[in-house]
């Protein structure tokens, strides 16, 4: 990452906020991913399984993280993203997604800790980001 600006270790991405989810976005992504699991789109298999409402698909919550590490880093690319799944975020919560720099150095890249959280402030994800430069600017 040679003559490349890093971040400070310790540097906090602002928050940045999405949802909330209705059933009608929770179905468009249902189609658009494959994931059709009937947890995530039935009321009353929901509140069968003990959900007052249908839990948003992780995998979505987990690549709103995109956006946020693209409109702070136009200069990185996203080389890695992972997450854990903690507590899951129901249908009409809104989500906080905020963002940590962990490492930060020319020959690894920026290592990042990654907190999704709903309206209850607990943790829906915990998650990890690794974001590089492109190929021809590394030395």
């Amino acid at each position: 990452m040679s003559g490349a600006y890093l971040p400070a270790v310790g540097e906090r991405l602002p928050d940045w906020r999405i949802g909330p989810f209705d059933a009608a976005a929770l179905a468009a992504y249902a189609e658009a991913s494959g994931d059709a699991n009937p947890l995530h789109l039935d009321d009353d298999l929901a509140r069968a399984i003990g959900f007052p409402a249908p839990p948003v698909h992780g995998m979505k919550l987990l690549a709103a993280f995109e956006p946020l590490l693209s409109a702070w880093r136009r200069d990185l690319f996203l080389a890695r993203l992972s997450g854990k799944f903690v507590q899951p975020v129901l249908r009409g919560e809104a989500v906080t997604l905020t963002a940590r720099v962990l490492r930060s150095s020319p020959e690894e890249g920026v290592f990042l800790r990654l907190l999704a959280y709903g309206e209850t402030r607990a943790p829906a994800i915990v998650g990890e980001a690794l974001m590089t430069l492109p190929r021809k600017l590394r030395r």
